[in-house]
């Protein structure tokens, strides 16, 4: 499998290339891609150098798969001609996630809408992928009214600039500011651009991204999301109403079995999921798992996962690998004929 990688050089750009060596993905030629001012720099994957390249010269090459995390614009203006020279591409912006004619996948909820057809396909965004697998069996069971979701976000989720905000002002050091205020000893009740409703964009992303997934409109939600100086993941406190009563240990069992997530919730023992737990790890926490008191059918939950991984790269490499095992990358052309 001919795979590029457009955004190579950046934060999810070199976590994708670490995920896709970690799991074993067939990568028989690696094209990574990057804007102009990287063309020629070098990156590294399963110890071999491989030249950033422009789009252009990653079109001529013909991969199968352009995995891409270069931003919105970048999306816009060369995902379609990727897509028009027959390559499938999974973008990582916010670009195609609401558009009606695109897929928005998270394997583990959505990955049967998914044909040889689509070649491009959007990932998510970090915090609704994660809060997503683990709601969706759930909603199997219990089928939710309404979400209330506030979420705590690592600084990774910003980029490379932030990080190196928060560990600036760590050290005393000033330096180039990612947000519009210091992030250390701090939070930011601000993620993404404020819309004209009073929520930010990454607030409405939550909102509409999951009615999208689900495949159910009737899902009432509504978000803060809160960005803090940690790295490892993001954290999630959610509370859910459902149509019908629930049992809490079937909950539980029922969020055992579901795919991508893991259950740490032994509150005599002081075990819940946390950031750092998180950190470099594929799936899904869940924890805090307790019954709203306040009002029947409700649950509240705390959820936690790595951002860069899950939330972004790997989701992105589940959905390849669920497309090459189904024989859906480069069938387009024989499915139409």
């Amino acid at each position: 499998m001919k795979v590029a990688v457009v955004g190579a050089t950046g934060l999810v750009g070199t976590k994708m290339l670490q995920v896709l060596a970690e799991r074993n993905f067939p990568v028989t030629d690696l094209i990574p891609v990057a804007s102009e001012k990287s063309i020629g720099k070098e990156v590294m994957f399963k110890g071999k150098a491989y030249k950033v390249v422009s789009a252009e010269t990653a079109i001529s090459l013909k991969p199968d798969i352009a995995l891409f995390s270069a931003g919105g614009s970048t999306s816009l203006q060369q995902a379609p001609l990727f897509a028009d020279a027959g390559i499938t591409v999974i973008d990582n912006s916010s670009a195609w996630r609401m558009d009606p004619t695109k897929k928005l996948v998270v394997p583990e909820v959505n990955a049967h809408v998914l044909t040889a057809e689509d070649k491009i396909i959007a990932n998510p965004n970090c915090s609704t992928i994660q809060m997503v697998v683990a709601l969706k069996p759930l909603h199997d069971a219990f089928k939710i009214k309404r979400v209330v979701v506030s979420t705590y976000q690592s600084v990774t989720g910003t980029g490379v600039k932030a990080v190196a905000q928060l560990m600036d002002e760590r050290k005393g050091i000033d330096g180039p500011m990612a947000y519009p205020y210091k992030i250390d000893l701090n939070v930011l009740p601000q993620i993404d651009v404020f819309t004209e409703n009073g929520y930010t964009k990454e607030e409405m992303k939550m909102v509409n991204e999951t009615r999208k997934i689900m495949g159910d409109d009737s899902i009432r939600l509504t978000a803060t999301t809160v960005r803090i100086p940690v790295m490892g993941g993001h954290s999630e406190a959610v509370n859910v109403e459902f149509e019908k009563d629930f049992d809490l240990a079937e909950v539980r069992s029922i969020l055992e079995k579901a795919p991508g997530v893991v259950v740490v919730d032994d509150v005599a023992n002081l075990k819940y999921p946390m950031p750092l737990d998180a950190h470099e790890r594929d799936e899904v926490f869940v924890g805090r798992i307790r019954r709203d008191e306040s009002q029947p059918n409700t649950l509240n939950c705390w959820i936690v996962s790595d951002n860069l991984r899950k939330g972004a790269a790997t989701n992105a490499i589940q959905i390849a690998e669920y497309l090459m095992a189904h024989h859906l990358i480069g069938q387009a052309e024989a499915v139409a004929g």
